[in-house]
């Protein structure tokens, strides 16, 4: 029996295109002006200095601003962009203009899988300050008192089987009682090599089958024994 249930976000607890055509867009339309008024802030200067050390020449806030909005247009799964996207979208859910979106039954299966004692984790590409943000300002409204913790990128990539060694190591339980769900048949391998149990949400045409681990169409039939 599972007494963990790690789950992704896109295409698993929330629709792909919420991130794509709602999140995506509204960070990098906000992205320059954010950096014009925060870039002397401690906590963006870090993220500005990082990008720059990826790119491997100095930035100022116009040179990130045209990085950063690059890697959004490529989906780039990197830190620095993962984190000021996070301050970006803090604001807008603040000000009512985002709302988490989530599949009508994710939050009615985490409510009962919560309810029976199952311990429920995020593990994101996006940062856990945004993986909060959504589910903190979900359309079926706060959700984050039904997880146990978050994991981003800062653990390892999604698609390496030592990121997910880790996220047991914190979990402290084996992997054989712990299940993971994610839409994407890589991670879910990478996830089946460090011991988790896995199932594959399938909620739409734009995953790729990965016929190696079970499926479901929804939480309702995700099998937890």
């Amino acid at each position: 029996m599972m007494k963990a249930i790690v789950t992704d976000i896109e295409g698993t607890t929330s629709s792909i295109d919420f991130v794509h055509k709602s999140l995506f867009p509204y960070a990098k339309a906000h992205m320059r002006a954010f950096l014009r008024r925060h870039a002397g802030e401690p906590a963006v200067a870090a993220q500005i200095a990082e990008t720059a050390k990826l790119e491997g020449r100095a930035l100022d806030s116009e040179a990130a601003a045209d990085v950063l909005e690059r890697w959004i247009d490529e989906d780039r799964k990197l830190t620095p962009l993962k984190a000021l996207q996070g301050m970006i979208w803090a604001q807008g859910y603040a000000a009512g203009e985002l709302k988490g979106h989530v599949y009508p039954d994710t939050p009615v299966w985490l409510r009962r899988w919560h309810g029976e004692g199952k311990r429920l984790y995020i593990y994101s590409s996006g940062s856990v300050e945004a993986q909060k943000l959504i589910f903190g300002h979900s359309d079926a409204g706060d959700l984050t008192p039904l997880f146990s913790g978050y994991f981003d990128t800062r653990i390892g990539g999604k698609r390496e089987a030592d990121s997910y060694r880790a996220i047991l190591k914190e979990l402290a339980l084996p992997g054989e009682q712990v299940l993971f769900l994610s839409d994407v048949g890589e991670e879910l391998d990478a996830a089946r090599i460090a011991g988790m149990h896995t199932c594959q949400l399938l909620r739409d045409d734009k995953a790729r089958p990965a016929p190696q681990h079970p499926q479901a169409r929804d939480f309702a039939e995700v099998k937890l024994v």
